[in-house]
């Protein structure tokens, strides 16, 4: 009987996954699909940009764990919506609805029709990275941009605005440009995001 072939190592399966951490494993043993949620739970917890009973707009949702954290926060008659080029594949709670499509696309989407404005918007979203740190910057910027615009035509006034931004050479006109906007703003990087990180996060409250 010859004997049987030794299979060779799954290098990927062998190797751990470079970017999993504690809160990579946490995420995972609390039914999240990423630990980004960590860093909601930060700001949420520092600057209460959330309460029970709002409507909540998340752009740049997937893959889901900003819906799932926002969700407990606003209760069972709070509403989230979620919007992203991804699709979510993991099941939401009743009061969350997302879609997958382009936040340009916003103010023609019937998905908005039914509300005439949110207590809060968050944005997550991120460039596809470049590994050139300006280029990474200026797509990021470009997203808060819209993200701004997106605040100005649905928050309600008094609205909250939660925005991620790559420092870089437009971060400080954007910073005044939400200024201009709200009662608040504050500059806040979560002790959740990554050390080699550039991200960070504005924290706007009181849309004027």
């Amino acid at each position: 009987m010859a004997a049987p072939k030794k299979e060779k190592p799954n290098k990927q399966k062998a190797g751990k996954n470079q970017w999993e951490d504690h809160l990579t494993r946490r995420a995972k043993a609390e039914n999240y699909p990423a630990r980004s949620v960590y860093k909601l739970e930060e700001i949420q917890n520092k600057f209460r940009v959330m309460k029970k009973n709002d409507f909540i707009l998340d752009l740049g949702c997937a893959p889901g764990s900003w819906l799932l954290y926002a969700a407990k926060q606003v209760g069972n008659q709070g509403r989230i919506f979620g919007i992203d080029l991804n699709p979510i594949e993991i099941q939401l709670p009743d009061n969350v609805v997302a879609i997958k499509d382009n936040i340009l696309n916003l103010d023609n989407d019937s998905f908005l029709d039914e509300n005439s404005g949110f207590n809060t918007i968050l944005s997550d979203m991120a460039p596809a990275t470049t590994g050139r740190k300006d280029v990474d910057a200026l797509r990021s910027f470009e997203l808060c941009n819209m993200a701004l615009k997106v605040a100005d035509d649905f928050l309600l006034q008094n609205g909250n605005f939660v925005c991620k931004i790559f420092q870089g050479n437009d971060f400080n006109e954007f910073q005044k440009n939400v200024k201009s906007k709200f009662k608040e703003c504050k500059i806040f990087k979560p002790d959740s995001c990554r050390k080699q990180s550039k991200e960070i996060y504005i924290i706007a409250k009181g849309k004027k």
